[in-house]
Protein backbone atom coordinates (compact mmCIF):
# COMPACT_ATOMS: atom_id res chain seq x y z
CA UNK A 1 0.00 0.00 0.00
CA UNK A 2 1.55 3.17 -1.02
CA UNK A 3 1.51 5.95 1.24
CA UNK A 4 2.91 10.14 0.89
CA UNK A 5 3.35 11.96 3.74
CA UNK A 6 4.94 14.89 2.48
CA UNK A 7 2.66 17.51 3.65
CA UNK A 8 4.48 20.51 1.55
CA UNK A 9 3.63 18.41 -1.82
CA UNK A 10 0.01 16.64 -1.72
CA UNK A 11 -0.33 13.77 -4.08
CA UNK A 12 -2.95 13.21 -6.58
CA UNK A 13 -4.68 10.63 -4.05
CA UNK A 14 -5.40 13.88 -1.51
CA UNK A 15 -6.23 16.08 -4.70
CA UNK A 16 -8.97 13.79 -5.73
CA UNK A 17 -10.65 13.67 -1.98
CA UNK A 18 -10.31 17.90 -1.72
CA UNK A 19 -12.17 17.69 -5.22
CA UNK A 20 -14.71 15.37 -4.11
CA UNK A 21 -15.44 17.44 -1.05
CA UNK A 22 -16.22 20.16 -3.96
CA UNK A 23 -19.28 18.49 -5.33
CA UNK A 24 -20.56 17.11 -1.83
CA UNK A 25 -24.29 17.68 -0.79
CA UNK A 26 -24.99 18.21 2.71
CA UNK A 27 -27.96 15.86 3.75
CA UNK A 28 -30.66 17.32 6.33
CA UNK A 29 -30.08 16.76 9.17
CA UNK A 30 -31.06 13.31 10.58
CA UNK A 31 -34.21 13.20 13.16
CA UNK A 32 -33.25 10.71 15.42
CA UNK A 33 -32.35 10.19 18.98
CA UNK A 34 -29.36 8.72 20.77
CA UNK A 35 -25.70 10.10 20.88
CA UNK A 36 -24.23 11.84 17.48
CA UNK A 37 -22.28 10.23 15.44
CA UNK A 38 -18.34 10.48 16.04
CA UNK A 39 -17.67 10.34 12.40
CA UNK A 40 -19.36 12.52 9.91
CA UNK A 41 -21.12 10.53 7.15
CA UNK A 42 -18.96 12.57 4.55
CA UNK A 43 -15.66 10.85 6.42
CA UNK A 44 -16.91 7.39 5.46
CA UNK A 45 -18.02 8.36 1.79
CA UNK A 46 -14.58 9.59 1.41
CA UNK A 47 -12.76 6.54 3.15
CA UNK A 48 -15.17 4.29 0.60
CA UNK A 49 -13.89 6.36 -2.80
CA UNK A 50 -10.37 6.44 -1.13
CA UNK A 51 -10.51 2.38 -1.18
CA UNK A 52 -11.60 2.22 -4.73
CA UNK A 53 -8.86 4.37 -6.14
CA UNK A 54 -6.24 2.27 -3.94
CA UNK A 55 -8.26 -0.91 -4.36
CA UNK A 56 -8.05 -1.69 -0.70
CA UNK A 57 -11.28 -2.96 0.57
CA UNK A 58 -11.30 -5.10 3.75
CA UNK A 59 -11.90 -2.53 6.95
CA UNK A 60 -8.93 -3.72 8.92
CA UNK A 61 -6.28 -2.70 5.60
CA UNK A 62 -8.22 0.99 5.61
CA UNK A 63 -7.73 1.09 9.30
CA UNK A 64 -3.48 0.80 8.62
CA UNK A 65 -4.00 3.46 6.00
CA UNK A 66 -5.95 5.64 8.65
CA UNK A 67 -3.35 4.90 11.07
CA UNK A 68 0.10 5.72 9.29
CA UNK A 69 -1.33 8.52 6.81
CA UNK A 70 -2.28 11.33 9.11
CA UNK A 71 -2.44 13.55 6.18
CA UNK A 72 -4.61 11.28 4.71
CA UNK A 73 -6.40 11.01 7.79
CA UNK A 74 -7.33 14.83 8.41
CA UNK A 75 -8.02 15.19 4.95
CA UNK A 76 -10.76 12.71 5.21
CA UNK A 77 -12.43 13.93 8.51
CA UNK A 78 -11.05 11.75 10.56
CA UNK A 79 -10.18 13.22 14.27
CA UNK A 80 -8.81 9.99 15.25
CA UNK A 81 -8.79 6.49 13.59
CA UNK A 82 -11.70 4.82 13.89
CA UNK A 83 -11.95 0.84 15.07
CA UNK A 84 -12.17 -1.60 12.42
CA UNK A 85 -15.17 -2.61 13.65
CA UNK A 86 -16.60 0.79 13.59
CA UNK A 87 -15.30 0.97 9.93
CA UNK A 88 -17.26 -2.21 9.02
CA UNK A 89 -20.20 -1.17 10.64
CA UNK A 90 -20.27 2.13 8.84
CA UNK A 91 -19.70 1.53 5.44
CA UNK A 92 -22.82 -1.06 5.82
CA UNK A 93 -24.75 2.01 6.84
CA UNK A 94 -23.24 4.29 4.14
CA UNK A 95 -25.23 3.15 1.31
CA UNK A 96 -28.42 5.07 1.04
CA UNK A 97 -25.84 8.42 1.83
CA UNK A 98 -23.81 6.65 -1.18
CA UNK A 99 -27.17 6.67 -3.39
CA UNK A 100 -28.39 9.65 -2.51
CA UNK A 101 -24.96 12.24 -3.58
CA UNK A 102 -25.18 9.82 -6.75
CA UNK A 103 -28.55 11.25 -6.96
CA UNK A 104 -27.70 14.82 -6.09
CA UNK A 105 -24.79 15.45 -8.32
CA UNK A 106 -26.80 13.53 -11.17
CA UNK A 107 -29.10 16.46 -11.09
CA UNK A 108 -26.30 18.68 -11.02
CA UNK A 109 -25.00 17.09 -14.10
CA UNK A 110 -27.98 17.15 -15.68
CA UNK A 111 -28.52 20.77 -15.07
CA UNK A 112 -24.78 21.60 -16.52
CA UNK A 113 -24.09 19.04 -19.24
CA UNK A 114 -26.39 20.15 -22.23
CA UNK A 115 -26.37 18.36 -25.58
CA UNK A 116 -26.12 20.46 -29.38
CA UNK A 117 -28.71 22.56 -30.44
CA UNK A 118 -29.97 19.55 -32.55
CA UNK A 119 -30.07 17.08 -30.52
CA UNK A 120 -32.21 15.84 -27.53
CA UNK A 121 -31.83 15.88 -23.82
CA UNK A 122 -31.72 12.02 -23.90
CA UNK A 123 -30.64 9.60 -21.01
CA UNK A 124 -30.18 5.58 -21.10
CA UNK A 125 -30.81 3.37 -18.07
CA UNK A 126 -29.72 -0.31 -17.62
CA UNK A 127 -28.50 -2.85 -15.06
CA UNK A 128 -25.17 -5.19 -14.58
CA UNK A 129 -25.11 -7.99 -11.75
CA UNK A 130 -21.82 -8.07 -10.01
CA UNK A 131 -20.48 -11.32 -8.96
CA UNK A 132 -20.61 -12.34 -5.60
CA UNK A 133 -17.13 -13.32 -3.64
CA UNK A 134 -17.73 -16.68 -2.01
CA UNK A 135 -18.84 -20.06 -3.40
CA UNK A 136 -21.72 -20.86 -5.19
CA UNK A 137 -24.88 -21.58 -2.84
CA UNK A 138 -27.38 -22.95 -5.29
CA UNK A 139 -31.73 -22.95 -5.00
CA UNK A 140 -32.23 -26.13 -3.37
CA UNK A 141 -30.02 -25.25 -0.36
CA UNK A 142 -31.81 -21.64 -0.72
CA UNK A 143 -34.97 -22.92 -0.42
CA UNK A 144 -34.03 -24.63 2.89
CA UNK A 145 -31.69 -21.93 4.79
CA UNK A 146 -29.58 -24.36 4.78
CA UNK A 147 -25.42 -23.79 3.91
CA UNK A 148 -24.16 -27.06 3.12
CA UNK A 149 -21.05 -28.63 5.48
CA UNK A 150 -17.88 -27.07 4.85
CA UNK A 151 -19.02 -24.40 2.52
CA UNK A 152 -17.20 -21.12 4.10
CA UNK A 153 -17.96 -17.20 3.60
CA UNK A 154 -21.30 -18.40 1.93
CA UNK A 155 -22.78 -14.64 -0.31
CA UNK A 156 -26.65 -15.00 1.92
CA UNK A 157 -27.73 -11.94 1.03
CA UNK A 158 -27.01 -12.77 -2.90
CA UNK A 159 -29.19 -14.01 -5.44
CA UNK A 160 -29.41 -15.71 -8.33
CA UNK A 161 -30.29 -14.08 -12.21
CA UNK A 162 -29.88 -15.07 -15.50
CA UNK A 163 -27.85 -12.54 -17.94
CA UNK A 164 -28.31 -12.95 -21.53
CA UNK A 165 -24.34 -12.07 -21.52
CA UNK A 166 -23.25 -14.22 -18.89
CA UNK A 167 -25.70 -16.76 -17.61
CA UNK A 168 -26.82 -17.65 -14.88
CA UNK A 169 -24.92 -16.04 -11.66
CA UNK A 170 -25.19 -15.78 -8.20
CA UNK A 171 -24.55 -11.87 -6.56
CA UNK A 172 -26.41 -8.50 -6.52
CA UNK A 173 -27.52 -5.83 -9.02
CA UNK A 174 -26.63 -1.82 -9.89
CA UNK A 175 -28.92 0.34 -12.18
CA UNK A 176 -27.73 3.05 -14.11
CA UNK A 177 -28.82 5.82 -15.89
CA UNK A 178 -26.56 7.79 -18.00
CA UNK A 179 -26.70 10.82 -20.30
CA UNK A 180 -26.37 9.96 -23.72
CA UNK A 181 -25.45 13.24 -25.27
CA UNK A 182 -23.37 14.96 -25.58
CA UNK A 183 -21.22 12.34 -23.63
CA UNK A 184 -22.12 9.38 -21.08
CA UNK A 185 -21.82 10.64 -17.86
CA UNK A 186 -23.48 9.03 -14.82
CA UNK A 187 -26.84 10.47 -14.16
CA UNK A 188 -28.35 7.77 -11.17
CA UNK A 189 -27.40 4.71 -9.64
CA UNK A 190 -29.28 2.15 -7.61
CA UNK A 191 -27.94 -0.99 -5.76
CA UNK A 192 -30.07 -3.70 -4.82
CA UNK A 193 -30.34 -7.20 -4.60
CA UNK A 194 -30.09 -9.16 -7.92
CA UNK A 195 -33.49 -10.88 -7.47
CA UNK A 196 -34.73 -7.18 -7.96
CA UNK A 197 -35.62 -6.34 -11.28
CA UNK A 198 -34.10 -3.29 -12.92
CA UNK A 199 -37.84 -2.14 -13.97
CA UNK A 200 -39.17 -2.16 -10.03
CA UNK A 201 -35.91 0.08 -9.06
CA UNK A 202 -37.14 2.73 -11.89
CA UNK A 203 -40.95 2.91 -10.45
CA UNK A 204 -39.69 3.13 -6.90
CA UNK A 205 -37.37 5.89 -8.16
CA UNK A 206 -40.15 8.07 -10.11
CA UNK A 207 -42.91 7.21 -7.32
CA UNK A 208 -40.03 8.64 -4.70
CA UNK A 209 -39.00 11.42 -6.98
CA UNK A 210 -35.62 10.28 -6.71
CA UNK A 211 -34.63 10.43 -10.70
CA UNK A 212 -33.73 12.76 -12.52
CA UNK A 213 -35.36 12.52 -15.69
CA UNK A 214 -34.56 13.78 -19.36
CA UNK A 215 -36.66 14.60 -22.87
CA UNK A 216 -35.97 11.03 -23.93
CA UNK A 217 -35.63 8.05 -21.67
CA UNK A 218 -33.92 5.34 -23.51
CA UNK A 219 -34.57 1.52 -22.24
CA UNK A 220 -34.39 -2.14 -23.55
CA UNK A 221 -37.71 -4.30 -23.49
CA UNK A 222 -37.29 -4.55 -19.80
CA UNK A 223 -38.54 -1.37 -19.51
CA UNK A 224 -41.66 -1.60 -22.24
CA UNK A 225 -45.30 -1.55 -20.81
CA UNK A 226 -47.67 1.30 -21.59
CA UNK A 227 -47.72 1.57 -17.64
CA UNK A 228 -44.29 2.75 -17.09
CA UNK A 229 -44.85 5.02 -20.26
CA UNK A 230 -47.15 6.60 -18.71
CA UNK A 231 -45.76 7.13 -15.20
CA UNK A 232 -42.22 8.02 -17.09
CA UNK A 233 -44.77 10.88 -19.04
CA UNK A 234 -46.14 12.24 -15.69
CA UNK A 235 -42.93 13.01 -14.80
CA UNK A 236 -42.27 15.10 -17.97
CA UNK A 237 -40.32 12.37 -20.06
CA UNK A 238 -40.70 10.53 -23.37
CA UNK A 239 -39.99 6.43 -22.84
CA UNK A 240 -38.35 4.68 -25.74
CA UNK A 241 -37.53 1.15 -26.22
CA UNK A 242 -37.82 -2.01 -28.66
CA UNK A 243 -41.85 -2.08 -28.17
CA UNK A 244 -41.92 2.10 -29.33
CA UNK A 245 -39.63 1.40 -32.16
CA UNK A 246 -41.35 2.20 -35.58
CA UNK A 247 -40.92 -0.13 -38.79
CA UNK A 248 -38.73 2.25 -41.21
CA UNK A 249 -35.28 1.06 -40.58
CA UNK A 250 -33.91 5.18 -41.16
CA UNK A 251 -36.47 6.80 -38.96
CA UNK A 252 -34.01 9.11 -36.48
CA UNK A 253 -35.86 7.16 -33.27
CA UNK A 254 -33.55 3.78 -34.31
CA UNK A 255 -30.65 5.52 -34.71
CA UNK A 256 -30.93 7.62 -31.39
CA UNK A 257 -32.09 4.01 -30.12
CA UNK A 258 -29.07 2.42 -31.90
CA UNK A 259 -26.78 5.21 -29.94
CA UNK A 260 -28.44 3.94 -26.56
CA UNK A 261 -26.41 0.69 -26.80
CA UNK A 262 -23.08 1.95 -27.75
CA UNK A 263 -23.39 4.88 -24.79
CA UNK A 264 -24.83 2.96 -21.91
CA UNK A 265 -22.52 -0.33 -22.90
CA UNK A 266 -19.33 2.52 -22.88
CA UNK A 267 -20.29 4.18 -19.51
CA UNK A 268 -20.45 0.74 -17.52
CA UNK A 269 -17.07 -0.36 -19.35
CA UNK A 270 -15.51 3.43 -18.44
CA UNK A 271 -16.09 3.11 -14.64
CA UNK A 272 -15.50 -0.85 -14.33
CA UNK A 273 -12.19 0.03 -16.48
CA UNK A 274 -10.98 3.28 -14.53
CA UNK A 275 -12.20 1.62 -11.07
CA UNK A 276 -11.37 -1.99 -12.07
CA UNK A 277 -14.60 -3.23 -9.98
CA UNK A 278 -15.83 -6.17 -11.97
CA UNK A 279 -17.20 -7.99 -8.95
CA UNK A 280 -18.21 -7.47 -5.47
CA UNK A 281 -15.26 -6.30 -3.89
CA UNK A 282 -16.94 -6.97 -0.35
CA UNK A 283 -19.42 -9.42 0.98
CA UNK A 284 -22.67 -8.49 2.22
CA UNK A 285 -25.41 -6.98 -0.01
CA UNK A 286 -24.73 -2.97 1.86
CA UNK A 287 -20.93 -3.01 2.18
CA UNK A 288 -20.60 -4.10 -1.75
CA UNK A 289 -23.23 -1.50 -2.76
CA UNK A 290 -21.36 1.55 -0.85
CA UNK A 291 -17.96 1.04 -2.56
CA UNK A 292 -19.44 0.33 -5.74
CA UNK A 293 -22.09 3.45 -5.57
CA UNK A 294 -18.88 5.46 -4.44
CA UNK A 295 -16.89 4.18 -7.66
CA UNK A 296 -20.03 5.96 -9.58
CA UNK A 297 -19.78 9.02 -7.43
CA UNK A 298 -16.09 9.21 -8.36
CA UNK A 299 -17.04 9.11 -11.78
CA UNK A 300 -19.27 11.50 -11.51
CA UNK A 301 -16.65 14.30 -10.09
CA UNK A 302 -14.71 13.30 -12.04
CA UNK A 303 -16.46 13.49 -15.80
CA UNK A 304 -18.16 16.62 -14.34
CA UNK A 305 -14.98 18.38 -13.55
CA UNK A 306 -13.37 17.29 -16.78
CA UNK A 307 -16.70 19.15 -18.79
CA UNK A 308 -16.54 22.16 -16.67
CA UNK A 309 -12.74 22.72 -17.34
CA UNK A 310 -13.02 21.82 -21.21
CA UNK A 311 -11.17 18.42 -21.17
CA UNK A 312 -11.80 15.42 -22.70
CA UNK A 313 -14.76 13.74 -20.38
CA UNK A 314 -13.33 10.46 -20.62
CA UNK A 315 -9.86 11.48 -18.91
CA UNK A 316 -10.78 9.66 -15.57
CA UNK A 317 -8.85 6.35 -15.49
CA UNK A 318 -5.84 8.37 -16.06
CA UNK A 319 -6.27 10.95 -12.84
CA UNK A 320 -7.38 7.46 -10.74
CA UNK A 321 -3.65 5.55 -11.45
CA UNK A 322 -2.44 8.74 -10.15
CA UNK A 323 -4.52 8.66 -7.44
CA UNK A 324 -3.74 5.30 -6.57
CA UNK A 325 0.02 5.76 -7.14
CA UNK A 326 0.37 8.66 -4.69
CA UNK A 327 1.99 10.55 -7.41
CA UNK A 328 2.84 14.20 -6.69
CA UNK A 329 -0.15 16.66 -7.78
Amino acid sequence: MATNLNPVSPDALLKIVEQIKEYYVEPPPPCQRGRPRAFSGLAFLLLAVVGVVLRTFKPQELATLLSTDALLRQTLGFARVPHRRTIERRLDATLPEAEAQDQALGHQILGEVEPGPDEPQASAIDGRRYQAQGPLWHKRDRDQDRIPLGLRNVATESAWSKSGYRGWGQGYRVVLQGLVLPAPVPLFARWCPNSVGERTVLEEALAADHFPMTEVLLGDSTFGGAALGALVAQHGGWRLTPQQLPQNPDAGHRALFAYRRETIALLFQRILHACALKACPANGLARTGTLVLASVWLSQVLLLDNYRHHRPVAHSKELIDEGRWRSAA
